[in-house]
């Protein structure tokens, strides 16, 4: 498939190093090569290395990704721009040429995992969330990319 020929998909939330990166990881799973996704942030974190695991628990890696702001993504049209947290929502930029805005609010593991006892409980809200943005985008995807 050409590149052209692909939908383009973005996974805004601020820090680009968790929920984001986990969408990102699901939606290159479930859309293949029919679809170019790209995630960012409003800010620039490093990945959540408990992200990356979990995400590999479930057999989608997300090592290879890195956090990014808005103004380094190559491209400036998105056919979908998809906010997972609300301050993203309520921050995102004004993105040229349409495109389709939504919005689906994930709690944010690391401040869930904030005081935990040990790491099993540290991960327990990453994998509940990661769960909860895989059913998320393997949905959108079906629609994105009409499977």
């Amino acid at each position: 498939m050409d590149a052209a020929d692909k939908h383009t998909v973005l996974f805004l939330c601020t820090g680009n190093a968790c929920r984001s990166q986990m969408a990102e990881g699901w939606a290159k799973h479930f859309g293949g090569e029919a679809v170019a996704v790209y995630s960012a942030g409003l800010a620039r974190q490093e990945v959540d290395p408990r992200a990356i695991a979990v995400m590999a628990e479930a057999g989608v890696s997300i090592a290879g990704q890195n956090s990014k702001l808005i103004d380094e993504l190559p491209l400036e049209r998105f056919d979908f721009v998809v906010t997972l947290c609300d301050h993203a929502n309520e921050e995102c930029p004004y993105f040229a040429g349409g495109g389709r805005r939504l919005h689906r609010a994930f709690d944010d593991p690391p401040r869930l995992a904030a005081g935990a006892a040990g790491e099993g409980e540290a991960l327990a809200p990453y994998r509940r969330v990661r769960d909860e943005i895989r059913s998320f985008v393997e949905r959108f995807m079906a629609g994105v990319v009409g499977r």
